[in-house]
């Protein structure tokens, strides 16, 4: 065994660097007096390896005995102390109180891989959450190995992409994932590194993009070696990741990272990069935006924003775009800031879509409404038209997401009925909610078991109720239906996938409207959208048409096909007459069950 070498590492980059002669290690440690390394490769010894000081904070070895599999710590002794760090950037953890691994991201196999995520006006998002989609073992979470047996159920279903709930380290072997402990370390109960780079390999086979969850607005605060690294710290706080006076406040603990700092700058650009580059995930979607640029994540508080918080989601999102084309950057902004989804260039934040809460809220409460005559139409008709910047898809749509089905909430059939999920009422109107997500402009999005009509809340224990997949087995393919229509995978429903609405009808006595969508207009392109949200059938009811002709019921949500329980309303095609009604130069008679949307469009 050799000592270190004294001079300046060969290799750049921080963390665990492999090459042929060996590894490189490099970490930043600008209070630390001497650094050593101890790991595998030295019988773990205190005092054999000490890092060379670049006197810009960093610290480094070249470790020719280093290998990867190996485990390794950093020992920092400085005027506060000696500390044993995990590296901040380790690939890999035992556990998040365990050590770091060394890994090697370019020994994967890829392939033949060279997928490309779907045109954005074409997504339609499943969120997942790892841990609690496909549980095999009892008292144990899911894998990416357990999750990968169901791509083939998500692409019948007609989803193209998966957005992961956070899977970078946290601690014990139970969470959201909003609690990182160790940045660039995929969970390690979870599979690991190679075990997610195998799920977004065979999800690409599958036609499916995979999007990763990540959280810049705090870290952990549990397990995390990132608290005064090391050992500096201002007011007994986080140190040299985090700012050091009232900035770190956040609901979740005083651990803000210092946006403002270079070195803190460079560690979240790199996290960002990495997933995109060596896991060749198509998107990222951040977490908690407010709380980036706003110290309480406050709207209209300029004395408590953050600036360089603001400027940092810039400078990523720029980087992304340059050297990822194509790759799709959403925020959880949810406080309507059209701003987030501007261009750098104009001084937005540069994301491409954000999730909007001008949809799911107005939509649910309208939907869990027990009385018909109260349900708020003009809510609905506000929340099908909204949009970020003249931009249709830059919005994501949803009824249910990890949010809005836990923290007090549930699932939006057992918000209709509680205890009553499998009810005709709890049916009925949670897919009247769901074909609003899938007809109306954006992209949208579901939430895992929700097109099994699952009962329970999320719980990070919980696993998805796979049985309901026979119990329900007709709202499921309700859902594959209507994701067929999203996507226009039988080209007669283009219209859905168009920048185009016109909400035409809207009769609030009835409860019943009637939108246009299309991308260009005309045959296989132009669709009606018709949505009675009350308890009664209404028939020979004239509505206006954009064009003579035969239209075609694509969809009947009250079909028998999706449930015995359905009334199976006629809903039949609609030949049109030259009589404008609607504003509209045609009209025609429709009939529509209870609670139920149709879909009509033309083939010629």
């Amino acid at each position: 065994m050799t000592t270190a070498a004294q001079t300046r590492a060969r290799y750049s980059g921080m963390g665990a660097i492999t090459h042929a002669e060996g590894v490189t290690f490099r970490v930043w440690a600008p209070h630390a007096e001497v650094v050593h390394l101890i790991g595998n490769f030295n019988g773990w010894d205190e005092t054999s390896t000490p890092l060379f000081n670049e006197k810009n904070g960093n610290w480094s070895t070249d470790m020719p005995e280093a290998k990867v599999g190996d485990e390794y710590r950093y020992l920092i002794r400085s005027a506060e102390g000696s500390f044993s760090r995990i590296d901040p950037y380790a690939r890999s953890v035992t556990s998040s109180v365990g050590n770091g691994v060394i890994c090697d991201p370019k020994t994967f196999d890829w392939g033949d891989d060279n997928f490309r995520i779907p045109n954005w006006n074409e997504l339609v998002i499943y969120e997942m959450h790892i841990g609690t989609f496909n549980v095999k073992e009892e008292g144990r979470p899911g894998t990416f190995d357990s999750a990968a047996e169901k791509l083939p159920y998500l692409q019948e279903l007609g989803i193209n992409a998966v957005e992961v709930m956070p899977i970078a380290e946290f601690p014990g072997d139970f969470s959201w994932g909003y609690n990182p402990s160790h940045p660039f370390a995929v969970k390690s109960i979870y599979g690991g590194p190679d075990k997610f780079k195998q799920f977004v390999k065979t999800a690409h086979k599958h036609g499916i993009a995979i999007i990763v969850d990540v959280v810049f607005n705090h870290f952990g605060p549990n397990d995390l070696d990132l608290w005064q690294f090391d050992g500096w710290r201002e007011n007994d706080k986080g140190g040299i990741y985090f700012y050091n006076d009232h900035r770190s406040h956040t609901p979740w603990g005083d651990t803000r990272p210092n946006y403002g700092r270079g070195e803190v700058r460079q560690y979240l650009h790199d996290n960002s990069l990495m997933w995109l580059e060596e896991y060749r995930a198509d998107g990222l979607r951040w977490d908690g935006i407010p709380y980036i640029r706003n110290i309480y994540g406050n709207d209209n508080d300029p004395s408590s924003d953050i600036p360089e918080g603001w400027s940092l989601m810039q400078w990523i999102n720029e980087k992304i775009q340059q050297k990822f084309p194509g790759k799709i950057s959403i925020a959880e902004g949810m406080h309507k800031n059209e701003w987030l989804t501007k261009d750098v260039g104009a001084g937005g934040a540069g994301f491409n879509t954000q999730w909007d809460s001008e949809f799911v809220h107005p939509v649910r409460e309208a939907i869990i409404t027990q009385d018909d005559t109260s349900r708020d139409l003009e809510a609905v008709i506000k929340a099908i038209e909204y949009r970020y910047d003249s931009d249709a898809f830059k919005r994501v749509i949803f009824t249910e997401s990890h949010d809005e089905v836990a923290n007090g909430k549930s699932r939006v059939p057992e918000e209709i009925w509680p205890g009553k999920v499998d009810s005709w009422f709890s049916k009925k109107r949670s897919t009247l909610a769901s074909a609003l997500v899938l007809t109306s402009p954006g992209i949208p999005m579901i939430f895992e078991g929700q097109e099994l009509l699952e009962d329970r809340w999320f719980q990070d224990d919980v696993p998805i109720d796979w049985s309901r997949a026979d119990d329900e087995h007709g709202i499921l393919v309700m859902y594959r239906d209507l994701i067929a229509l999203r996507r226009n995978l039988s080209d007669v429903t283009r219209g859905l996938c168009g920048q185009n609405i016109q909400i035409f009808h809207s009769d609030d006595e009835a409860k019943l409207i009637a939108f246009h969508r299309w991308d260009e207009s005309g045959p296989n392109d132009s669709v009606i959208v018709v949505v009675n949200m009350t308890n009664n059938n209404i028939d020979g009811y004239v509505i206006g048409f954009p064009r003579s002709g035969l239209w075609k019921t694509r969809f009947n949500s009250d079909s028998y096909s999706y449930s015995p329980d359905f009334a199976n309303h006629p809903t039949i095609d609609v030949e049109t007459r030259e009589e404008g009604v609607d504003g509209q130069p045609c009209s025609g008679e429709i009939s529509i069950g209870p609670y139920t949307v149709v879909v009509f469009s033309q083939d010629n």
